[in-house]
């Protein structure tokens, strides 16, 4: 059972402000609250239905789970629906890792706005084994509910760092690629063993001051008609490029 005091405190942390102010974060739904439970993450509390808590191993770290009706979880919930449950998860700092190791990507974020965009880069990176990503300050938050949904459970392998990018890209002292809509054919491109890979917002691409940075200018050839691709598409698109030969 959730109680009124529980049910508002769950329900501000639907919120920036106050996921900031106590540092903990939403994760939803069945299998990013089973991703969860043996991560490094530190769990502050569980609220799930009987039929979720049947589908938790035995051997989970984390032990107290909050019991509630269905409908309990839906009032506390971001989801539309949501049968499994909801987990309050504390904030983790993420240190900067030391760079650059050969055969390194270093992939980098401009700007990107949309939660399910970010989740879904999240959930790449984690697939072609990148476990840290460095985003501008005015990248939405890693936090955000639809960002952690997005990843399904890949939030717990890689890390995002927020940080002011131009400084960050000349200290990295390696060739840095950037998808535009014009530029080198990817299909073509020769890769260096360490690189750094930006990919600019939806609307507007990368900004002007990063795009100064920028050595090599890369693309998707275009064989339809399209307007452009979204962000986690072309992602997509060029890492696949980039690890074919593994």
């Amino acid at each position: 059972m959730i109680s009124k005091q529980q049910q508002k405190y769950v329900q501000s942390l639907h919120n920036k402000k106050y996921r900031t102010e106590y540092g903990k974060f939403l994760v939803e739904g069945e299998k990013g609250i089973l991703e969860i439970l043996n991560s490094g993450y530190e769990i502050e509390n569980i609220f799930c239905t009987e039929n979720f808590k049947a589908k938790v191993p035995v051997d989970t770290k984390f032990k107290t789970l909050n019991i509630c009706k269905e409908e309990e979880i839906q009032a506390i919930s971001t989801f539309k629906t949501n049968n499994s449950g909801v987990a309050i998860v504390n904030q983790k700092k993420q240190a900067i890792p030391s760079l650059v190791n050969e055969n390194q990507l270093i992939l980098i974020l401009d700007d990107i706005k949309d939660p399910g965009n970010l989740g879904t880069i999240i959930r790449l990176a984690d697939w072609y084994g990148i476990t840290d990503i460095f985003c501008s300050q005015n990248t939405v938050e890693f936090y955000n509910p639809k960002v952690i949904n997005s990843t399904m459970g890949s939030f717990i392998r890689v890390s995002v760092h927020y940080l002011e990018l131009a400084p960050f890209i000349e200290s990295l002292q390696i060739p840095i690629l950037g998808a535009f809509l014009g530029g080198q054919n990817i299909h073509h491109l020769t890769m260096e063993k360490s690189f750094g890979l930006v990919i600019g917002s939806e609307s507007h691409g990368i900004s002007p001051e990063i795009e100064k940075l920028i050595n090599t200018k890369i693309t998707i050839p275009r064989v339809g008609l399209a307007e452009s691709l979204n962000a986690a598409v072309a992602t997509g698109i060029i890492l696949d490029n980039i690890f074919r030969d593994i």
